[in-house]
């Protein structure tokens, strides 16, 4: 079944604020997956370069070309990721989601794998949902929204770069 608004609803999903209108302080401290959806009437523009910061030096841009061959025109879904408890228990959803906004505005930050979705035009006009889970279960979740999606649409959603792959 593909990944819509309605089925991470569904699911216990929560949020569903636009990016330029997120208050970070509402977005629970806890471990969880977080996905990044069009709005209604969506058109995508990609920008020529990224607004989003680089890392290890290394410029976040890719070509027009390789943007729309990564674009998945069905899907409303954009990005599924992860926010862990980190080794020191301090991580979770509130702080990377912070640094996810932040590497859109040009600060550097390690959010590689969601760069694409700075290097479109109305990036602000995105939404963002959260769900919290127990941290021992946050990436068996993720691995298996991957795997969901890939189901539904026989690829990854357009700014994720790797598949996630529950850990033993």
């Amino acid at each position: 079944m593909p990944i819509t608004k309605k089925t991470l609803v569904q699911d216990g999903f929560t949020g569903f604020r636009v990016l330029d209108e997120l208050e970070i302080m509402r977005v629970p401290q806890g471990p969880g997956i977080f996905a990044i959806l069009q709005p209604e009437g969506f058109e995508p523009v990609f920008l020529a370069k990224s607004t989003a910061g680089t890392f290890k030096k290394k410029d976040p841009s890719l070509k027009k070309e390789a943007l729309e061959a990564e674009w998945v025109t069905e899907a409303k879904v954009l990005y599924l990721g992860k926010a862990s408890a980190g080794s020191q228990g301090n991580r979770g959803l509130r702080k990377q989601i912070q640094e996810f906004m932040d590497y859109g505005r040009g600060r550097p930050t390690v959010v590689w794998d969601a760069r694409l979705i700075w290097q479109l035009r109305d990036a602000m006009e995105l939404v963002i949902a959260w769900k919290e889970f127990p941290a021992a279960e946050v990436n068996k979740a993720e691995a298996s929204y991957h795997a969901d999606f890939v189901s539904s649409y026989g690829r990854l959603p357009y700014a994720n770069m790797v598949q996630a792959r529950a850990k033993t």
